[in-house]
C-alpha cells in the first residue's frame, strides 16, 4: 500500500553536496532517495549547479521525476564541474560567496548530503547565518 504524502509548508529546498559521488555507494543511493523524496513532496531543488557526482545525481533525479531544478554555480566552475547536458535552470554567479548568498536567497530550508570541503564550508556557513539571526530556515544534515 502507497503511503500519502502531504504537501510540505516549505517550496525549495537547498541541498548541500558533493561534486564526486564518493567511495560508498550508500552516498549515491541516499542523493537519489533524497531526491525521489523531494519529487514526491514536489519540493523544488536549489543546488550547486554541478551535472557530476552526487550534485549532478540529486538534480537528473529531480528533473526525470518532474520537479523544477534551480542550479547556481560560479563562472569559474562551469568548465570543472559542468560536464554535458544540465537539467532545469542553471544561474552562472560571480563566486562561491554570491554561490552561497543565492542558494540561501531561493530556498526555504538546508540539507547537507556528503560531499567535501565545499561541502562542510556551505553547511557551517547556513548554520552560523542562523546563529547571527540572518535566517531562520531549518538546517538538516
Amino acid at each position: 500500500m502507497e503511503e500519502k504524502v502531504g504537501r510540505s509548508r516549505f517550496k525549495r529546498v537547498c541541498v548541500f553536496c558533493g561534486s564526486s559521488t564518493g567511495k560508498r555507494n550508500c552516498y549515491k543511493d541516499a542523493a537519489i532517495e533524497l531526491a525521489q523524496e523531494l519529487v514526491s513532496r514536489r519540493l523544488d531543488l536549489v543546488y550547486g549547479g554541478g551535472s557530476i557526482g552526487l550534485m549532478g545525481l540529486v538534480s537528473q533525479a529531480v528533473h526525470r521525476g518532474g520537479g523544477n531544478v534551480l542550479g547556481i554555480i560560479p563562472r569559474t566552475l562551469m568548465g570543472k564541474e559542468i560536464t554535458g547536458e544540465t537539467v532545469g535552470e542553471v544561474r552562472p554567479v560571480a563566486d562561491m560567496h554570491q554561490r552561497k548568498a543565492e542558494m540561501a536567497r531561493h530556498s526555504d530550508c538546508f540539507i547537507a548530503l556528503p560531499g567535501g570541503y565545499g561541502t562542510l564550508e556551505e553547511l557551517l556557513e547556513v548554520i552560523t547565518w542562523a546563529q547571527l539571526g540572518i535566517h531562520d530556515k531549518p538546517t538538516v544534515e
